[in-house]
């Protein structure tokens, strides 16, 4: 089987960096990737806990429910915000772990294999 991928149409010019609160505010300003567990809604305004149980502000996030994991794209408004552009619900149960070590690895040694 021969499989032909076209990355023709991929944007690569604003990579999206993966983050926890850590290693948020080194990207202030920047288009991030986080996943956050909300933790309480005051409209479109959420609280949220990263995957490295600090809190994070995620701003124009629509109706969540709580405890739900979601991850967040958008741009670091500030070392504990991030105002969405989009977001994909990944429901109740999410290994926060794993996400908080590929954190870890998206910012150290392999930098370069997700960027």
């Amino acid at each position: 089987m021969r499989v032909i991928v076209n990355f023709q149409h991929m944007d690569t010019s604003s990579p999206t960096v993966f983050v926890n609160a850590e290693l948020l505010p080194m990207y202030v300003g920047r288009k991030v990737r986080a996943v956050v567990q909300v933790t309480q809604s005051d409209g479109e305004i959420k609280t949220g806990k990263s995957t490295d149980e600090r809190q994070l502000i995620i701003k124009g996030l629509p109706q969540v429910p709580p405890m739900t994991h979601v991850e967040v794209i958008g741009i670091a408004e500030s070392e504990q915000s991030i105002h969405a552009e989009t977001w994909t619900n990944f429901g109740n149960t999410f290994d926060t772990q794993s996400y908080n070590q590929v954190c870890q690895l998206a910012n150290g040694d392999f930098k370069g294999l997700f960027l």
